[in-house]
């Protein structure tokens, strides 16, 4: 712990723009090396060198607790918890995903899944946001989220922050709100100082260029 103490006190004095790739090992006990390979590998091939992969490690943990057998009561499946349907549709684009079970091809999915959810959030908003926006989508349907964006709006919030949306959360008809919250804050935990947006060094990292 002391030495994870000093190596952040380091990055923040300096706010060095440090490549993901040399960001601080995570060893907080929420976390192993479980799968770390494919993590890296298919977030900088869906979203680019430069963005931290421990995201979507935290959406896994989140999902299934990296259970590659998981099946949920929809019916859910593997470690990035995806539907059948789903995963059929992103594998018509990559063709290379294979079995929906398969941690690879089941994390790499999951990824893809969110790069494009991620592509339809593009108005202006802050990273943290827009990570919001794609991991409640991922979660409860982009049209959900769409429904409850514009609901802000016509109650008069901002709509572009996460905030507003939680705001309204309880008045969106079909979501299932609280899980979708308490999914996204159990992400944020999990990811622990890196989910507090800070200047330079942390917005160059995780910037989607």
């Amino acid at each position: 712990m002391l030495r994870k103490a000093i190596i952040l006190v380091v990055l923040f004095s300096f706010h060095l723009p440090l490549l993901a790739e040399e960001m601080p090992e995570v060893t907080d006990r929420h976390w192993t090396r479980k799968y770390d390979s494919y993590f890296r590998k298919y977030s900088k091939r869906f979203f680019g060198p430069a963005f931290d992969w421990h995201w979507f490690k935290a959406q896994g943990i989140a999902e299934s607790g990296l259970q590659k057998n998981a099946r949920s009561w929809t019916n859910a499946k593997g470690v990035m918890q995806l539907m059948p349907r789903t995963f059929a549709e992103l594998k018509k684009k990559n063709p290379e995903l294979s079995n929906v079970m398969e941690p690879r091809w089941n994390i790499a999915a999951g990824i893809y899944y969110d790069s494009s959810i991620f592509s339809k959030w593009q108005e202006d908003r802050t990273f943290l946001d827009r990570m919001r926006f794609m991991f409640g989508s991922y979660n409860a349907g982009f049209r959900t989220i769409l429904r409850a964006q514009r609901l802000s709006r016509k109650k008069g919030f901002d709509g572009r922050d996460w905030e507003s949306i939680k705001k309204i959360a309880p008045d969106v008809t079909r979501w299932r709100h609280q899980e979708t919250l308490g999914y996204i804050n159990k992400i944020e935990i999990l990811m622990g100082d890196a989910a507090q947006p800070q200047e330079d060094w942390w917005s160059w990292i995780l910037r989607k260029q």
